[in-house]
């Protein structure tokens, strides 16, 4: 995974174009879709095929950056008579609008994941369809896969089912607005529930040893036509949504291992020797790490806002590369089951608007509830699914790193030879005179060399700007 995450807000297209164009180019980026593609899809959404199950009447509502259109999950949250809840997760059906074999299915497999860009995004299905027809819009008729999960009143899970049924949102929200009507206590109780049981499902992730890093986030956005980058720290919103879609991935992921055919998303636990340069890190940076403390309850204890503590945060991520995609058919299953950031077997199935394996996921899902064996054309595909996925994956990544650097470079082309206010974040174990740097304003995250010293983990540090080309060097800081 990336060192830093990224979000990109903002539909501003100047004045970076011409770089984000050769950007485009050099990455082999996917252009415009075929005519053949968008026919298929103009043709998909005005006929999809629907389901016979009619869960209308649930009020379904969704929660997204303001801006997002491609909605790919809808959720209703009850309490259970008796006692615990019941967790309605709806899915958007791709499968429903495209057919296997198609013009549709070939462009989704040359493109694999959605790309975003700071002035735009290369979708992975036509937007006549992701942000369409197939988007779970609110106030629009819908077919979806349908999650029903039973939580106990400790918010684990009891039972699990999935079926294609009609749904409709009645609300679009957003994490800011979510988080505000809780605080304020002004909820409805589908809503306020969020709280509650993304609250226990933290509480669950902690106990199994799973790791969620609250790790802020790098934010391109637009203002007055230009782009500016920001910090934004993760909402308790965010968490909690993000437990309801661990919850299904994790259902998921155990279907399909009852099955004995599926596709998960796999991580190998960090090897000794990592964890080991952790406890050294944590050292150097006067974090109380004692040895009979997990990993995973370490890092619940930190503070993002405290230098160091997130200068540690950051080094964590370096546990969580690794993540792959591991098919398995017959019954076969493999020797990695499990996420080791999940604690637990997962899956993706919750993006598949954005991301291709969602759909062979959900149709895996669908044959396992029903008790029947997978459609035909998902086993043909499955093979081939982890290296697909690997290499749209990587790219992916390489566009978000990218797209930072064309950005941070922009904003201080002009600032050569400035003076900077930092926080090392980063050192290379073997160049300790080389490392990573976080500003204070603008919120650049950069590299810095040409010291004569080792770097101060954790510490401030005065740094002067050496270079910045948009598209050409990226930034590079010594310390001043």
């Amino acid at each position: 995974m990336p060192l830093r995450h990224l979000r990109v807000t903002g539909a501003a297209r100047e004045p970076l174009g011409a770089v984000l164009c050769e950007l485009r180019t050099r990455l082999d980026v996917p252009g415009e879709f075929p005519a053949d593609v968008l026919a298929e899809a103009e043709a998909a959404a005005s006929a999809p095929r629907l389901p016979e199950r009619d869960e209308t009447g649930v009020p379904f509502f969704t929660v997204d950056p303001p801006t997002s259109t491609d909605l790919d999950e809808a959720m209703h949250l009850s309490r259970r008579p008796g006692g615990g809840y019941r967790v309605r997760y709806a899915i958007a059906d791709v499968a429903a609008f495209v057919a296997p074999g198609g013009a549709l299915d070939a462009e989704a497999h040359r493109r694999v994941t959605t790309l975003y860009f700071p002035d735009d995004r290369t979708p992975l299905h036509p937007t006549v369809l992701s942000e369409g027809a197939a988007s779970l819009l609110p106030d629009q008729v819908r077919p979806a896969v349908l999650w029903t999960v039973d939580l106990d009143a400790d918010g684990r899970t009891v039972a699990a089912d999935v079926a294609r049924a009609l749904v409709r949102s009645r609300a679009k929200l957003d994490y800011a607005g979510v988080q505000k009507a809780i605080d304020d206590g002004t909820a409805e109780e589908p809503v306020a529930l969020l709280r509650e049981i993304g609250t226990l499902r933290e509480r669950l992730e902690q106990e199994r040893g799973g790791i969620s890093l609250d790790v802020p986030e790098q934010e391109i956005v637009t203002s007055g036509g230009a782009y500016e980058l920001a910090f934004r720290a993760p909402l308790p919103a965010d968490s909690w949504n993000a437990q309801i879609s661990l919850l299904t991935g994790m259902a998921a992921a155990d279907l399909m291992l009852a099955a004995g055919t599926g596709v998960l998303r796999t991580l190998p636990a960090a090897p000794d020797g990592a964890v080991g340069r952790l406890h050294h890190t944590a050292k150097a940076l006067h974090i109380d790490w004692p040895h009979h403390v997990p990993y995973s309850a370490l890092i619940r204890s930190l503070d993002p806002e405290n230098p160091h503590h997130a200068a540690f945060l950051q080094e964590c991520t370096t546990l969580l590369r690794g993540a792959g995609y591991t098919e398995f058919t017959g019954g076969d299953l493999p020797a990695l089951t499990t996420h080791a950031a999940v604690a637990a077997p997962y899956t993706h199935c919750t993006a598949p608007l954005r991301r291709l394996v969602d759909r062979y996921a959900s149709e895996l899902c669908l044959a396992a509830a029903a008790g029947a064996a997978p459609p035909e054309w998902v086993l043909a595909a499955l093979p081939g699914l982890p290296k697909e996925m690997a290499d749209g994956t990587r790219r992916a990544n390489t566009v978000e790193r990218e797209c930072v650097d064309i950005v941070e470079a922009a904003l201080l082309h002009s600032r050569i030879g400035e003076l900077f206010d930092a926080v090392v974040v980063d050192v290379k174990d073997h160049e300790p005179a080389v490392g990573t740097v976080q500003l204070t304003d603008p919120a650049v995250v950069a590299r810095i060399e040409g010291g004569s010293s080792a770097l101060p983990l954790g510490e401030p540090l005065r740094v002067r700007l050496t270079q910045a080309d948009p598209g050409r060097a990226k930034v590079l800081f010594a310390p001043a």
